[in-house]
């Protein structure tokens, strides 16, 4: 576990997500605010399941003040090929650092899996975010309907040994 601080001052742990955090992470997801409106269609159905989490690098942002450990958010990479899969922030968490607290873990994870470069393929909204952290925009990924029926920005982060 990886005990932080966000700027609001409310420790945050950072820990590798387990089986039963399954069900949350789902429950975060279909609930972001950030898939509201047209983007709603895009994780209605979305689920991040046991196998999942045991298949990928799936690590979990908690509040370590409460019994349990409110999810505050979470993020997946994937290392062949290099990918920041999901990173998804609680509504109620967002604006107080755990979305970087969170990008800085996989930066970490990324440099001891000797990455040299993590791409991300962002979520509209999000796209000033990944500017904030340090993501390089590389270009953009064209729609796929019915599932994703809009193009999508294209994001690298570039990975510097330690």
């Amino acid at each position: 576990m990886t005990p932080r601080t966000s700027p609001a001052s409310r420790p945050v742990t950072i820990r590798r997500a387990v089986a039963r955090d399954a069900k949350r992470l789902t429950r975060l997801v279909r609930g972001s605010g950030a898939y509201a409106g047209q983007y709603a269609a895009a994780v209605a159905g979305y689920r991040v399941g046991p196998d999942y989490i045991e298949a990928h690098r799936v690590f979990v942002a908690v509040d370590a003040e409460e019994d349990g450990g409110r999810v505050l958010g979470f993020y997946s990479l994937v290392l062949v090929p290099p990918e920041l899969d999901l990173l998804f922030v609680a509504d109620e968490a967002q604006g107080r650092g755990t979305g970087r607290l969170l990008v800085a873990h996989m930066r970490s994870e990324a440099r001891a899996a000797r990455l040299d470069h993590v791409k991300v393929v962002s979520h509209v909204p999000a796209e000033d975010f990944y500017h904030r952290v340090g993501a390089v925009r590389t270009g953009t990924v064209p729609a796929n309907p019915p599932a994703v029926p809009w193009d999508r920005p294209e994001f690298e982060f570039r990975i510097s040994a330690a």
